[in-house]
């Protein structure tokens, strides 16, 4: 180790042990991430275009989709170069600056889902109290909460990672830099560090887990006290996207970040990972739009309108 120069760089292992499915993957993370810019891009585009729909659900929804492109964005495009390269080399500094950021974005989405369920329990347990607790003022202060978190923990981890020691040129079994990996590919003890990395990611598991489970338990007694069937459906049906956005979201990160197998087993981590940097981004999009009768008419009216302004002009 005396020996070990000071790392200014690193190779991105990837998925360098199958060469023969070099160009699938290729195709596969391209069609994956040209979709989930164009998902998520559309559901801003229309939520901001259609006043109908500036309500906080939707605010928020907004900051969903901005976030699934931010984080999407700090590791598809570098990946998809890299399936080219001959050494898959990322600097140390560009390595620092793609865990921050996607640990960043990726913690202030778990912190906005939490939010998002509060806003259900809100507009269903207490609808008259809704407006008052979440006035634009509220969730302009919640989802700048949820943000705040995102970078504490960014900054935390990243600080943790990097106080490790490097060799120049090591190779993170990876095709981005995520904090097991990285730690993965230290030359020094790394008990210590992992112990402070799964630390924090249980607690924020913990807490947001506790936020939406709580709000949940509460809407689901309300619902059921609704006397109509239509008011039940109809209640059930504003929850239905969040819920199926919640429980793959946190299903993948608890398997990558909630328990040591992923620094042991990076191979299956890193097909996890595929899922929740680039899979989930792309579906939530259509989770919140296929579910939502508002967001499809908002398209349409969206629609309607160039359709008309091209036939004017």
């Amino acid at each position: 180790m005396d020996n070990c120069s000071t790392a200014s760089e690193f190779i991105l292992v990837g998925f360098r042990d199958l060469p023969e499915l070099q160009v699938t993957f290729f195709i596969t993370f391209l069609v994956l991430y040209i979709t989930t810019v164009m998902g998520n891009g559309g559901m801003i585009a229309v939520i901001s275009a259609d006043s109908q729909l500036h309500t906080p659900m939707y605010y928020f929804l907004i900051n969903l989709s901005f976030l699934d492109l931010c984080y999407s964005s700090a590791i598809a495009p570098k990946a998809l170069v890299n399936f080219f390269e001959e050494k898959n080399i990322i600097s140390y500094e560009g390595c620092v600056a793609q865990l921050m950021l996607f640990t960043i974005f990726v913690t202030t989405e778990g912190f906005l889902l939490a939010v998002m369920a509060y806003d259900r329990f809100m507009a269903i347990c207490y609808p008259l109290l809704y407006p008052t607790k979440m006035s634009k003022k509220s969730c302009h202060r919640l989802v700048a909460t949820s943000y705040a978190c995102g970078c504490t923990n960014g900054v935390i981890q990243t600080s943790v990672s990097f106080h490790l020691r490097f060799c120049n040129l090591s190779k993170i079994n990876h095709f981005f830099c995520d904090v097991p990996a990285v730690m993965n590919a230290a030359t020094t003890y790394t008990y210590l560090y992992e112990a402070v990395m799964f630390s924090f990611s249980n607690v924020i598991i913990a807490i947001t887990t506790v936020v939406i489970f709580t709000s949940y338990t509460y809407i689901l007694s309300t619902i059921l006290k609704i006397q109509s069937a239509e008011g039940r459906k109809k209640a059930f049906s504003t929850c239905a996207s969040h819920i199926t956005a919640v429980t793959i979201l946190y299903g993948t990160v608890f398997f990558i970040y909630a328990q040591p197998a992923a620094i042991f087993f990076p191979a299956q981590s890193k097909i996890v990972s595929v899922f929740y940097t680039l899979v989930i981004p792309m579906l939530n999009p259509l989770i919140y739009s296929l579910r939502n009768k508002d967001v499809k008419a908002a398209l349409k009216r969206t629609l309607g309108k160039k359709r008309l302004f091209s036939m004017n002009r």
